[in-house]
C-alpha cells in the first residue's frame, strides 16, 4: 500500500461510490475542499481509500473518509487513520473530530474517538459526532 496526498478532485469518485452512490457526484463535494489536505491509499497503483482533513487553527476535522468495498476489512482504512493521527499530532493539532455514521462507531473508537451528544441524521443516515483530544493531561 502507498499512502500519499492527492488532489481533492481525485477523491470524488470514491466518495461518490462509497458514501453517497444514489446522489449526484456534486453532492460529494465539500466547502473547503480546495484548501483541505486530501489523502489517498493506493494498492497496486489503484486508488482504493480517501480521507480529507480540514484545519481550523489547532483543530482538525476528518471528512469524507471512504474505502472501496472490495478493500474494506483489510486494514487499509486503519493505516490511513493512523497516518493522519500521527501527522496531525506532529504538526501540533490538539483535537480531531468527525461526524461518524453509526455503523462505523467501533472503527473510530479504536483510535480513541468518543461519541459526543445525540444521534443525528444527514440525508436519512444516522451519525454521531466523535472526537479525540491529543493534548496531554
Amino acid at each position: 500500500m502507498k499512502l500519499c496526498t492527492i488532489q481533492w478532485e481525485d477523491a470524488l469518485p470514491i466518495r461518490h461510490q462509497v458514501l453517497w452512490p444514489t446522489k449526484p457526484p456534486s453532492f460529494c463535494e465539500v466547502e473547503g475542499d480546495d484548501t483541505a489536505k486530501h489523502y489517498g491509499a493506493y494498492v497496486d497503483g489503484e486508488l482504493v481509500s480517501v480521507a480529507s482533513i480540514y484545519l481550523d487553527g489547532s483543530r482538525a476535522r476528518l471528512r469524507k473518509f471512504a474505502t472501496l468495498p472490495s478493500f474494506q476489512g483489510k486494514g487499509i482504512g486503519s493505516k490511513v487513520i493512523t497516518h493522519l493521527v500521527n501527522e496531525l499530532k506532529e504538526s501540533g493539532i490538539s483535537y480531531l473530530w468527525c461526524d461518524a455514521r453509526t455503523s462505523a462507531l467501533g472503527f473510530y473508537q479504536r483510535f480513541g474517538m468518543e461519541k459526543q451528544g445525540d444521534v443525528f441524521n444527514k440525508s436519512g443516515i444516522p451519525y454521531y459526532k466523535m472526537e479525540v483530544s491529543f493534548t496531554k493531561a
